[in-house]
């Protein structure tokens, strides 16, 4: 019996593969299911957290800039740590690289590594190089380190807890879509210069993003330490739907909050795409999607680029999305999944 994965989607997969393990060593806190793995190293607890891109399927090298590639390879590993509330402090980085790439080629995608370590503070302590028949792939593990009685999971979230963000949604989203609408104008010319005035912002959320290691620092300076919380990866509504599964609640997600950018609205628009349901669905926003008690409120509201977007709930409630005109809706998962149908 064949069973197709593209039946099992994403998750179901992962779940699939998954289920059965069973942590035997004494230093196993945490395996799958969360956004790192973690270890336990006496006094401090260790995070560690993989990313796997691979070309064609996670980014168009026609507009994608190497350097670019690669800072965004490691920011999105520093996010899967603070999306725990630890710290990032290595990086290993293992590439599959086909013989269309030169030494200089993988010259610029290590700046571009470099440059997010420098920026965020991390070691490059290893990796691995192998040849590729289809491309260039990337598999880069970030290793963190948290107090015990510090890190933040996906399953904490309660009734009444306030549901809240970081930054605006659905930038990175337009920036694609921009970035794809462009291709296909310029598809055959050998050397193209689009016009992107006005729309840097978009352009730079989709080709490099950053780590919320600012907003982590701010919660920890106030002595607000959130009860779940997950980066914003595959989508608003995706991620909240991992807090609130395996929390074993239900939710409120209110339209009229969702924070958006001008600059995304305005694309939205000219794509005659639903501006909410481009916040909603994006993904690869990597903002902090957390949730807070609701006595925090005062202190949270306060937070600079923190925005209370909903509430949580009990489960008999389920997960619904609350239109701008007062209707409920079921909230669906349809952010991006790399499972190819």
């Amino acid at each position: 019996m064949r069973t197709e994965i593209a039946t099992l989607g994403e998750f179901g997969l992962i779940k699939r593969l998954t289920d059965d393990i069973k942590l035997t060593q004494p230093t196993s806190v945490k395996g799958v299911g969360d956004d790192a793995a973690i270890i336990d190293n006496k006094d401090k607890q260790t995070l560690v957290a993989t990313d796997l891109l691979l070309e064609g399927i996670h980014f168009d090298l026609t507009y994608f800039p190497l350097k670019h590639l690669g800072y965004k390879a490691a920011v999105i590993n520093f996010s899967d740590i603070y999306a725990m509330n630890g710290k990032p402090q290595q990086i290993t980085v293992s590439l599959g690289v086909s013989k269309r790439f030169s030494v200089e080629d993988l010259e610029e995608f290590y700046d571009g590594v470099k440059l997010a370590c420098q920026t965020y503070n991390v070691d490059i302590v290893g990796g691995d190089t192998s040849s590729s028949l289809t491309g260039f792939a990337i598999s880069i593990t970030c290793i963190g380190i948290a107090d015990r009685d510090a890190i933040v999971y996906r399953n904490g979230a309660k009734e009444t807890d306030l549901i809240c963000v970081s930054g605006d949604l659905g930038a990175a989203y337009m920036g694609l879509q921009l970035l794809e609408r462009e291709k296909a104008v310029f598809e055959g010319q050998k050397d193209f210069n689009p016009d992107f005035a006005g729309k840097e912002y978009l352009l730079e959320r989709q080709l490099k993003p950053e780590a919320r290691k600012d907003v982590m620092q701010e919660l920890n300076k106030l002595g607000i330490l959130p009860t779940s919380m997950i980066d914003v990866s595959d989508g608003l509504s995706s991620d909240l739907l991992h807090i609130c599964k395996q929390s074993n609640v239900g939710c409120r997600l209110f339209e009229e909050r969702l924070p958006i950018d001008y600059q995304t609205a305005s694309m939205a628009e000219s794509f005659n795409l639903n501006v909410s349901t481009v916040a909603l669905n994006g993904g690869e926003d990597y903002e902090m999607l957390f949730t807070v008690p609701l006595s925090l409120f005062e202190q949270v509201k306060i937070v600079p680029g923190i925005h209370v977007i909903g509430h949580i709930t009990d489960a008999s409630l389920e997960c619904m999305l609350v239109s701008r005109d007062g209707q409920e809706m079921m909230l669906q998962a349809q952010g991006w999944t790399p499972i190819v149908e």
